[in-house]
């Protein structure tokens, strides 16, 4: 483990399986204004150490040198907020590689400094393809990891498979746009609906030259907030991220539209689909695209963090209708699971 203060590499698993671990303070600029640590802040920071982790993992064999490139990011659970002042320690673990592929799984700890107390905030399991730095349209092999138990690798196989398979579902229903409403009435879709516009520069970049997708997922989390607070009109907080799918790259020089819309509110959450379409802008004659799509769910907070009601979402157009009835529909089949959790771990 290194001795830098605030940054360390290691493995308390020994050489079975690669990880990395990294932290730093949480700043005024990343949370909002009620002191709450932006969702998509902890995004990016979850996908710089599976970016760091997987790129060393794939480079660690002589060959041809590579950039992991993020996938998907699966589902992920904001168990408690953090808070400006507090820590946030981020630790990554590779845990499967197919021929082309690394998964990563990541868990966020927030620490006071004051007093010691530390918590889980978050865990999520990301999904890394290596491209070339010669040829970036070229995907390079994955060094394998020594699995401690074969059940292990058996497991990480079916996790890929099942994530190969919703990456192509979702790829094929990603055709819809985000149109403006004149004069919308308050809590209906087209109310609280909002856009982003981004020219992606060097910054935002891999040395690929292609968008990080921590850089990506922040943005999707702005946009996200903004239509969750014009809904409500309250503090409120990320709650989860459904699947995160990144389907096409994008390139340093497009122009990205970040869009979001209201699909589903219960008594105490609010479902917002978000979408990343990219313009190229220079020298690229091709027409727009549709880069990543996702879930976010959102709560609505009182001044002491306490859950709030959700004004329930009017939908007007059949489209919205459908929309909200597929919302429901992964709201109690997540509600589900997580009761059948809590079963499993109170026997």
């Amino acid at each position: 483990r290194a001795d830098a203060p605030g940054l360390g590499w290691g493995c308390g698993r020994g050489r079975e399986l690669s990880c990395a671990s990294f932290g730093r303070i949480m700043r005024p600029d990343d949370a909002n204004i009620a002191g709450n640590v932006h969702g998509g802040t902890i995004l990016k920071m979850i996908e710089e150490a599976g970016a760091i982790i997987s790129t060393r993992h794939c480079n660690s064999q002589a060959g041809e040198p590579c950039v992991a490139a993020l996938a998907r990011v699966e589902r992920t659970d904001f168990l408690s907020p953090m808070c400006i002042g507090e820590v946030a320690n981020v630790s990554a673990e590779i845990t499967y590689t197919s021929r082309h592929s690394v998964e990563v799984q990541v868990n966020v700890m927030s620490e006071n400094i004051l007093t010691g107390a530390k918590k889980v905030t978050n865990k999520a399991t990301l999904w890394y393809v290596p491209l070339s730095l010669k040829n970036v349209n070229k995907v390079v092999e994955v060094p394998p990891i020594q699995y401690a138990r074969k059940e292990q690798e058996d497991e990480g196989k079916k996790r890929y498979e099942e994530q190969k398979l919703d990456r192509l579902e979702t790829k094929q229903r990603n055709g819809d746009v985000i149109l403006p409403v004149i004069n919308p009435e308050p809590h209906t879709v087209g109310y609280s609906q909002s856009s982003l516009i981004h020219l992606v520069g060097p910054s935002d970049c891999t040395l690929l030259g292609f968008v990080h997708g921590g850089v990506t997922m922040k943005l999707m989390d702005e946009v996200a907030g903004i239509v969750a607070a014009r809904h409500c009109k309250t503090n409120i907080v990320t709650a989860s991220v459904d699947a995160i799918n990144f389907h096409e790259k994008i390139k340093k020089g497009c122009v990205i539209t970040v869009s979001g819309r209201m699909t589903f509110t219960s008594n105490k959450s609010m479902e917002i689909e978000v979408f990343v379409d990219a313009d190229p802008f220079v020298d690229e004659p091709r027409e727009r695209y549709r880069a990543v799509s996702a879930f976010f769910t959102y709560v609505s907070l009182s001044k002491d963090g306490k859950p709030l009601p959700v004004p329930q979402l009017l939908t007007e157009t059949e489209d919205e209708k459908r929309r909200f009835e597929e919302g429901k529909g992964r709201y109690l089949q997540t509600k589900a699971k997580r009761q059948a959790q809590m079963q499993q771990a109170a026997q």
